[in-house]
């Protein structure tokens, strides 16, 4: 049996103990005023983290004053006049005084709305209105949401029990309702939401510019609907935006949620994909749709701020290369087309933390193979102001461990469509030799493994694989969530698992034909989550082409998983039992013949233990000789007690060493 090296494992240590490869970064925190921001910065005389001021115009750092302290954009739970905060507890909402000579000190506590003891109730997204007057809020009832029994092992001998509420798919949701309560205490106004039987989903809840009305935004159980509604306080409401689709409106990732205003709340800013392609629109206050601003053949990856003053609406794109991240900008009418804002001789990935009067940002650059550069710009122009962090230590470490520069492809997988992918070579790299394959998967809506942005897809990871003597790729096929039109996101509606493993493979096989060194005789893969889903479809369904798969806390009964989740993409089996039949990898396990290793951890609450060993029963059953590994108390992400990350990684690595032969053969 081999054993993992020295180096390699001193080597995981660095990367996932030690942090080496970790960036460093800046997280801003802008004065309401715009005149600088606050970030912790690691003090050299003390080795310990302290919060600086930034000086928007200088770019230099200064202890920050208290009144500086006290200015920081989004704390909608302090009042208008700075002198109450809003709290919440379980069944209970409240407010609080602050001290005003130190607004890190709170005082007297007054509770607003206490709901009964048999109501498993919590309120959130409290917020004042702009006058002081009333507090808006939005409160979750999980009271009848069937609760799950977990383990608890804090004493080896007398484990205690704790209930999870757990809303697994097609079972009954949270019931939210959103009520208005006077700021001094007094009745609650519950506004009117007309909620089906099945439940509802809300994205943005505010006020609507005043006082007087608060904005809603409700989705359907399916989110196959969204509807945003004005609610007055007096108890007249309509409904300003409405859209329905055949699948989603909203994905997971939640890019479309919310509306900015503008104009003076005469009109606003929403995104949608109506058109097939995700574009920001303007609209009027009374629900007319004034001009689209972002017309064309591309999608917005995400929105910016609005500069009224300079008549823009930012925004992320990327037309031309669905692995990367641009700001662009185009005027606020509607009446022009789209101007970059990122540098053209910076390619890769661009993200920006913008100042509230959008005339300055925190700018960081970066790609796979480039660590990130912080710098604080002037917006339109992009004028640089002061480099903050440059990462130069990590930039030199890095060059002894890039070996090869990670490479970018576009592969054919059929029907006119190609995969995003990116591959690692061995640093002995020989091409006129062959190297076995490991590949590494998602595959679902939620996430691309194909980016061109420092630190994604575990790539120190995979780059210390690859030195083992591995080609490592990743390939994004349709339904992930990469910028090309809404009809490359929604191939996979219905049924998760059936079309990513055909472009997987198809990837894989196009892969070969492109290249002589890439030997289709050794091949493994392995993912987590949905990628460890993705991973025993690969194992099952094309047992000719996967030879080693390690599936890392995956969902092979996804009926079993959570609604809000799987239901967007899938809805319930009262509606689709053929797609949840053809989604489930238990239901394919007899094709099973390669070497398979199921890793899970008993404090699961996300891909909980028992969806796993429902398919450990069906393998034993079918006498299907495989490998399973539980981490004791692990949530999701195996990261619970010392040791654990790295002990993941090397079980990978050794399950891979002994199974899927390294190096090259001629």
């Amino acid at each position: 049996m081999k054993s993992v090296s020295t180096e390699t494992e001193k080597r995981i240590s660095d990367i996932y103990e030690r942090n080496l490869f970790q960036a460093r970064r800046i997280q801003a925190e802008w004065l309401a005023d715009s005149s600088g921001f606050l970030a912790s910065r690691i003090d050299p005389s003390t080795g310990n983290p302290s919060k600086r001021f930034f000086d928007a115009k200088s770019g230099q750092s200064s202890e920050p004053t208290t009144n500086q302290l006290s200015l920081p954009v989004g704390a909608s739970n302090v009042s208008p006049d700075r002198l109450l905060t809003l709290e919440s507890k379980h069944r209970e909402l409240g407010v609080r005084s602050m001290n005003v000579s130190k607004p890190n000190e709170l005082q007297d506590y007054k509770i607003l709305l206490k709901a009964p003891e048999n109501r498993d109730i919590r309120y959130r997204e409290m917020s004042w209105s702009p006058d002081g007057k009333h507090i808006l809020f939005l409160e979750s009832d999980m009271t009848d949401v069937p609760t799950r029994q977990v383990l608890v092992s804090e004493d080896p001998s007398y484990p205690r029990i704790e209930n999870h509420r757990f809303a697994r798919v097609g079972e009954k949701i949270e019931s939210l309702r959103v009520g208005v309560i006077p700021s001094q205490g007094g009745d609650v106004k519950w506004l009117d939401l007309q909620v089906p039987d099945q439940g509802i989903y809300l994205g943005q809840l505010a006020w609507a510019g005043n006082s007087t009305e608060v904005l809603v935004e409700k989705f359907s159980r399916f989110r196959d609907r969204r509807d945003i509604l004005l609610f007055e306080l007096d108890g007249d409401s309509k409904s300003i935006f409405s859209e329905s689709s055949d699948s989603w409106v909203e994905s997971s990732q939640g890019k479309i949620t919310g509306i900015q205003w503008i104009k003076n709340g005469e009109a606003f800013v929403v995104v949608s994909e109506k058109d097939g392609w995700r574009h920001a629109y303007l609209y009027g206050r009374d629900g007319s749709e004034l001009a689209v601003l972002t017309p064309g053949d591309y999608d917005v990856i995400d929105r910016g701020p609005v500069d009224e003053a300079n008549g823009l609406f930012y925004f992320y794109a990327s037309p031309e290369n669905g692995t990367q991240r641009y700001l662009f900008s185009v005027p606020l009418d509607g009446s022009g087309s789209k101007a970059r804002i990122s540098p053209e001789n910076q390619p890769g990935t661009h993200q920006y933390q913008f100042a509230p009067n959008a005339k300055s940002a925190v700018h960081t650059y970066s790609t796979l193979d480039s660590p990130p550069v912080v710098e604080l710009v002037e917006l339109p122009v992009h004028n640089v102001v002061k480099v903050l962090e440059d990462n130069s230590v990590l930039k030199d470490r890095m060059k002894s461990i890039i070996n090869h520069p990670t490479e970018f492809l576009r592969l054919d997988i059929g029907n006119g469509f190609q995969a995003d992918t990116w591959m690692i070579k061995p640093k002995d790299f020989d091409p006129s030799k062959k190297y076995p394959v490991f590949i590494y998967v998602y595959g679902e809506p939620h996430a691309q493994t194909v980016l061109d942005e420092w630190g994604t897809s575990q790539i120190d990871f995979h780059r210390a694989i690859a030195d083992l003597g591995y080609l490592v790729v990743s390939f994004d096929n349709r339904g992930t969530p990469a910028p090309k039109g809404a009809t490359w996101r929604r191939a996979v509606f219905g049924s998760l698992g059936p079309l990513s493993t055909e472009e997987q493979e198809a990837a894989l096989k196009s892969l070969g034909r492109k290249y002589e060194f890439v030997d289709l005789s050794r091949v493994g893969i392995w993912g987590w989550s949905g990628g460890g889903s993705n991973t025993l479809n690969a194992m099952f369904r094309k047992p000719d082409s996967y030879h080693v798969g390690i599936a890392v806390v995956p969902k092979p009964q996804p009926h079993l998983y959570n609604a809000w989740f799987q239901e967007i993409f899938m809805r319930d089996q009262t509606i689709n039992p053929d797609g949840y039949e053809k989604a489930a990898a238990i239901n394919y396990a007899e094709g099973l013949k390669g070497r398979l290793l199921i890793i899970t951890g008993s404090g699961e609450t996300n891909t909980h233990i028992q969806i796993i060993e429902g398919l450990v029963d069906r393998l034993i059953e079918l006498g299907k000789p495989f490998d399973y590994w539980v981490y004791p108390n692990r949530d999701h992400g195996l990261r619970e007690g010392m040791g654990t990350v790295v002990h993941v990684r090397l079980l990978i690595i050794r399950y891979l060493l002994n199974n899927l032969k390294p190096g090259p053969s001629d």
